[in-house]
C-alpha cells in the first residue's frame, strides 16, 4: 500500500470503501477499493472474492480492469484502472439532455462489454447506472462484479436476490431460479430506455408487487399463451389484464430502430428476449458499426 498516495474518497462500494489514488512511482492514477476484514468474519467476504476471480480472467475494454490485489492481516485492497464517473453521475451532470449519439455509443459499448462476459459464461446480476463507468474518453465498462456468477450447463439453481430493484426481470421479480444471460439483457434495456430519457428510471418500483405492476402496465400483461412457463415461477400470481403502451410515448427521443432495439429487449418471456450478440448487429447501430 505504500506505493499507493491517497487523493480523495470517491464512493462506497457494495463491501467496501473506494478512493482515488496515484501510484508514486509511475504517477497513475487509480481506484483503490478497500474491504475490510473483521475478525469475526470467515476471512474475505464471498462478494470480494468472486469480483477478484472473475475479473482476474476478464480483459476487455468495456470491463474495468482489475491491476492488482493487496492483501494484510485486516484488508483486502482491489486496485482498479480510475474512471471519471459513473452513470448516474453522468446523466446529473447532463441535466437530463444526453444526447442521441451518446446514447447510442454508450448502449453499443454496454452491449460488446455483456456480449464478452456471456461468451466467457460470466452473468453481472447487478447491472444500474452506478455500476457503469464512464472514463475521460467516453469509455464505457462494466463495473462491480460483487454479484455476478460463473456458469455452465447445465444451469444451476441461482439466488433470485439479485439485481436491483428497478432493474430485474419478471422473471426473476416472481422468484424464478433458473436463468441464464437474459437477465442481464433486460437490465439493459432498462438502462437504455433511463439513457434515452437523460437519466428518469423506466420502472421505479418501490416493492416486487409495484414493479411487477409497472413492467406490465408498460408491455402489457402477459399471458400463459404468450408465456406458458410463467405459471410454474414459485411466486407466480394472477395480474389484472393491462394493454401494452406505445414506446413513441416512453421514449420519444429514440428514433425507429432505437424503439425496436428496446422493445427486444423488455420482453417479458426470458426465452424471447434479443441476447447481447444479436443485439451488438440491430439495425440501431449500423452507423456506429460503420466508423
Amino acid at each position: 500500500m505504500d506505493q499507493y498516495e491517497k487523493i480523495e474518497k470517491i464512493g462506497e462500494g457494495t463491501y467496501g470503501t473506494v478512493y482515488k489514488a496515484k501510484h508514486k512511482t509511475s504517477k497513475e492514477i487509480v481506484a483503490l477499493k478497500r474491504v475490510r476484514l473483521d475478525d469475526e468474519d470467515e476471512g474475505v467476504p464471498s462478494s470480494a472474492l468472486r469480483e477478484i476471480c472473475l475479473l482476474k480472467e476478464l480483459k476487455h475494454r468495456n470491463v474495468v480492469r482489475l491491476y492488482d490485489v493487496l492483501h494484510s492481516e485486516h484488508r483486502l485492497t482491489m486496485v482498479f484502472e480510475y474512471c471519471d464517473q459513473d452513470l448516474k453521475k453522468y446523466f446529473d451532470s447532463c441535466k437530463g439532455n444526453v444526447d442521441a449519439k451518446t446514447v447510442q455509443s454508450f448502449m453499443h459499448q454496454l452491449l460488446l462489454g455483456l456480449d464478452f462476459c456471456h461468451a466467457n459464461n460470466v452473468l453481472h446480476r447487478d447491472l444500474k447506472p452506478q455500476n457503469l463507468l464512464i472514463n475521460k474518453n467516453g469509455e464505457l465498462k462494466l463495473a462491480d462484479f460483487g454479484l455476478a456468477r460463473a456458469f455452465g450447463l447445465p444451469i444451476h439453481c441461482f439466488s433470485a436476490e439479485v439485481v436491483t430493484l428497478w432493474y430485474r426481470p419478471p422473471d426473476v421479480l416472481m422468484d424464478a431460479k433458473v436463468y441464464d444471460t437474459s437477465i442481464d439483457m433486460w437490465s439493459a434495456g432498462c438502462i437504455f430506455a433511463e439513457m434515452a430519457n437523460g437519466g428518469v428510471p423506466l420502472l421505479p418500483g418501490y416493492d416486487v408487487d409495484d414493479e411487477l405492476k409497472r413492467i406490465f402496465k408498460l408491455l402489457g400483461t402477459p399471458t400463459l399463451t404468450t408465456w406458458p412457463e410463467m405459471k410454474q415461477l414459485p411466486s407466480y400470481k394472477e395480474f389484472p389484464a393491462y394493454p401494452p403502451v406505445s414506446l413513441v410515448n416512453v421514449c420519444p427521443t429514440l428514433n425507429e430502430q432505437g424503439r425496436k432495439l428496446l422493445q427486444q429487449l423488455l420482453v417479458c418471456n426470458p426465452k424471447y428476449r434479443l441476447r447481447a450478440n444479436k443485439a451488438l448487429v440491430h439495425a440501431y447501430f449500423v452507423d456506429v458499426q460503420s466508423r
